[in-house]
């Protein structure tokens, strides 16, 4: 049936939440078999991930109402799951923390959750499973930025024909701005194919950002251990700059990390690309070593950056 009025699109999007809820058994509004509502292990998460994050901050971030949010902060102690104590700045707002005991039993609802989804990807061929998660990359991706960000861009997933894009567009671009040679785009070819040869779509991807349906931009994230994620080849057509392409990308490359089970993450720059510094800085990377190198044609400075996630 074709979806092309507004009601068969409501009726399209009504049936997929219907779907899905029943496919992760939430109609209970509890995740899989564990104690814990939607709301509540969201809030774990957030919890897990940061240090000494304020309740009205999870609060605007979850969108959760703040009545609700305090009903679940106090029954997280109650239980023994968080510690509180009133903001120096405003002694009316809490800054919270996991306890040993909250800790262990995130770990434990996180294993379970990991378990359900593997369980249900099992039966899934390597070309559906990836099929599958770049389909969920790209509702993620289009509803989040009609939430977040501009509707001059948006973000999506790679397809075919993007690396050779992503391979065209940095070797021209880092030789017009800073005079690298054709062995730089000879290093992006050699990275793009090996991302494609070993692609795990459980644990890296690749998003383009697109301006009317053309591609202005790129991000990787990629394998380096169980534990680190690399964020590579962020670039952004001069273009595009100054929407906040960049960041969009870099952002969306951590929350990525994140969601994928990395623990910290790295990438290796160049001194001079000041832009791309400061948005690594802005977004929590920090500047861990430096060591001058002759590559590309030029001599340069290459710095390793990276953060806990």
């Amino acid at each position: 049936m074709a979806i092309n009025g507004i009601d068969d699109q409501i009726a399209a999007v009504r049936a997929f939440n219907r779907f899905y809820t029943r496919k992760l058994g939430v109609l209970d509004q509890h995740l899989g078999q564990s104690p814990f509502s939607l709301s509540e292990a969201r809030v774990l998460y957030e919890l897990a991930h940061r240090d000494d994050i304020a309740a009205k901050e999870i609060g605007n971030e979850l969108g959760l109402d703040p009545g609700y949010l305090s009903r679940i902060v106090q029954s997280f102690d109650e239980k023994g799951l968080i510690t509180r104590r009133p903001l120096p700045a405003d002694r009316r707002q809490y800054q919270l923390s996991l306890t040993a005991k909250g800790r262990q039993i995130f770990a434990k609802l996180n294993q379970s959750s990991h378990n359900e989804v593997a369980a249900m990807l099992a039966p899934l061929s390597a070309d559906d499973a990836t099929r599958l998660t770049q389909a969920m990359a790209t509702i993620e991706a289009v509803l989040e930025q009609c939430r977040s960000q501009p509707a001059a861009f948006m973000l999506r997933s790679h397809r075919v024909g993007d690396m050779g894009w992503v391979i065209s567009r940095q070797g021209a671009a880092y030789a017009a701005d800073y005079g690298w040679d054709i062995s730089y785009e000879a290093l992006v070819a050699e990275i793009c194919a090996q991302f494609i040869r070993n692609y795990d779509a459980a644990r890296e991807h690749c998003w383009i950002a697109e301006v009317d349906g053309e591609p202005v931009g790129s991000v990787f994230l990629v394998k380096a251990s169980d534990e680190v994620a690399k964020l590579r080849l962020l670039q952004v057509e001069k273009k595009a700059r100054g929407l906040g392409v960049g960041r969009a990308l870099v952002e969306q490359c951590i929350q990525g990390a994140r969601e994928r089970g990395y623990s910290r993450m790295t990438l290796w720059t160049q001194s001079i690309l000041v832009a791309a510094r400061g948005i690594y800085k802005s977004a929590g990377f920090k500047l861990v070593a430096a060591e001058p190198h002759r590559n590309f044609g030029q001599d340069l400075v290459g710095e390793t950056w990276e953060m806990d996630l």
